[in-house]
């Protein structure tokens, strides 16, 4: 979910730098000029070795254009920047830290890596974008179950919408993954029906770690991110045509 770089700046114009020689005015015979202007030329070319020089002319280099990116050089970068993640947290804003807190869990004890959670996207965006990045971008996406998450009406909207695309779209069938984590867990009484249905992650239940284990397997990424990557080069040739 990289952003190119424009790598083009500007740049001065140039002009040439020959040097400037007084030119005797005084009155003299037809053509006594033209040969006083050879004779000191030729006077200094031999005081620097009997080399004469010839003026150099300078290209005049438009503004931008000396450090233009090369053809398809900001394409390169900015799919060097897009990484296909393994998951990503949607969460309320209230929660950021609580996300951040279990980002780290799985990324280091249970070693599923890269995820990202929705408050680290880039900014600048709308928020629809985004979310459509978060979730087509990664093979998992996983719903925080706080209190706080069923306040917000936008994160309503952020779980309707990721239930519908998992059931839209074949491959991220059962990508969508509700967590109550261990600080301020939404009551399972409490979580929407649409979400009832699906096996939450409970962080403070027993068996945690084989849940984790049995949702994100290599094998399913793996498949997520081809078919991500064939999704994307499909898009770009159509751009091209």
């Amino acid at each position: 979910m990289g952003v190119g770089k424009s790598k083009a700046g500007s740049c001065p114009l140039s002009f040439s730098r020959g040097e400037s020689h007084g030119v005797d005015t005084r009155p003299g015979p037809p053509g006594s000029s033209s040969r006083r202007c050879a004779e000191a030329a030729l006077g200094e070319g031999a005081e620097r070795g009997g080399a004469t020089r010839e003026p150099v002319q300078e290209r005049e280099v438009p503004v931008g254009l000396a450090e233009a990116p090369a053809a398809g050089e900001e394409e390169e970068e900015e799919e060097e920047e897009e990484e296909f993640l393994k998951f990503v947290i949607l969460h309320a804003e209230e929660d950021t830290d609580e996300a951040l807190r279990v980002q780290s869990l799985l990324q280091d004890e249970f070693g599923i890596s890269p995820g990202m959670v929705f408050a680290e996207m880039p900014c600048g965006r709308q928020h629809l974008q985004n979310l459509d990045a978060a979730v087509n971008g990664s093979a998992w996406t996983i719903l925080l179950l706080t209190e706080n998450f069923l306040r917000d009406t936008w994160c309503r909207f952020q779980f309707y919408t990721s239930l519908m695309n998992s059931v839209n779209r074949l491959h991220k069938y059962n990508s969508v993954i509700p967590m109550r984590p261990l600080n301020n867990p939404l009551p399972r009484e409490r979580t929407p029906l649409a979400l009832q249905t699906i096996n939450a992650l409970e962080e403070e239940g027993r068996g945690f770690a084989t849940q984790v284990e049995r949702i994100f397997q290599e094998s399913v990424f793996r498949t997520q991110q081809a078919i991500w990557r064939e999704t994307r080069s499909a898009a770009q040739r159509q751009l091209v045509a």
